[in-house]
């Protein structure tokens, strides 16, 4: 099966900073699978995914998109290829003040010309996608909601539904449950794993929560001080591989987590 994404020998280093920010990194993402990547801040996990995105240029290194290569790519073409690549944020990344509706169709702007993009002039048939995607997460009583006045977890699920439009070939997923309540990030959770696996999509998602990553992906990506650790089946990874991840031990990571949780 060909690749959806490959990445081959990515470095990073960021204007002001000696130490790379990721390098030596490698990795190859086919149709469908769920890889969970984890580590601890500033391990390297969102720039991996900023520089799949183009939304950071690489120091050095390649990267492919379903064989076609992103880096050092014209501006059309970057633009062409950001449509396979549906990206799902923290912070949701949402236009507050918009409606649901109109914030989703902001998924189809990689497809249409600037004008028709200002005036919103979305097709009759992109109408009744959205329409029909919204139902299916559970937001179709909220079209005409805007965006500020709903939940952490109905916003993000907004912008799923919003990087769905897009028709991706893979979803790049930058700590999505990080401010989300348990309940919530659950919901958030399954929804992405359910959405991958009915559409065959490819997804990396970055997690702070260990547990999550080893609920929902099929396998693990763990970085640490910008290189991968560890790449394997989630099963696979026992309590001594997590201590090199994270540099901490165990009992430390528990008593983290367990304050995380809680609040504190």
């Amino acid at each position: 099966m060909e690749p959806v994404i490959e990445v081959r020998d990515l470095k990073k280093i960021y204007r002001g900073s000696e130490k790379p920010a990721v390098r030596n990194l490698n990795l190859t993402v086919r149709k469908g699978e769920m890889i969970g990547v984890i580590g601890p801040s500033g391990a390297g996990k969102s720039t991996l995914l900023r520089c799949i995105n183009h939304l950071v240029i690489p120091t050095e290194g390649r990267i492919f998109i379903e064989g076609e290569e992103i880096t050092g790519a014209s501006s059309a073409k970057v633009r062409k290829l950001r449509r396979r690549l549906g990206m799902i944020f923290q912070h949701y990344n949402l236009v507050a003040r918009l409606t649901v509706m109109q914030n989703v169709m902001h998924g189809r702007l990689g497809y249409m010309n600037t004008l028709d993009g200002v005036l919103g002039r979305y097709t009759e048939e992109d109408k009744h996608r959205a329409l029909g995607i919204l139902e299916q997460t559970g937001l179709g009583d909220f079209l005409c909601h805007r965006a500020g006045e709903l939940s952490g977890g109905q916003r993000q699920r907004v912008g799923i539904v919003r990087a769905l439009m897009q028709e991706p070939s893979a979803l790049l997923c930058d700590e999505p449950i990080a401010s989300l309540d348990p309940a919530s990030a659950q919901v958030v959770m399954e929804l992405i794993r359910d959405v991958c696996r009915r559409r065959s999509i490819a997804c990396i998602v970055n997690l702070h929560q260990v547990d999550a990553a080893l609920k929902y992906a099929d396998r693990i990506i763990g970085m640490f001080e910008g290189e991968i650790v560890y790449d394997g089946p989630a099963p696979e990874l026992t309590g001594p591989v997590i201590e090199k991840i994270y540099g901490r031990p165990m009992a430390e990571l528990m008593i983290s987590a367990e304050a995380q949780e809680l609040h504190i």
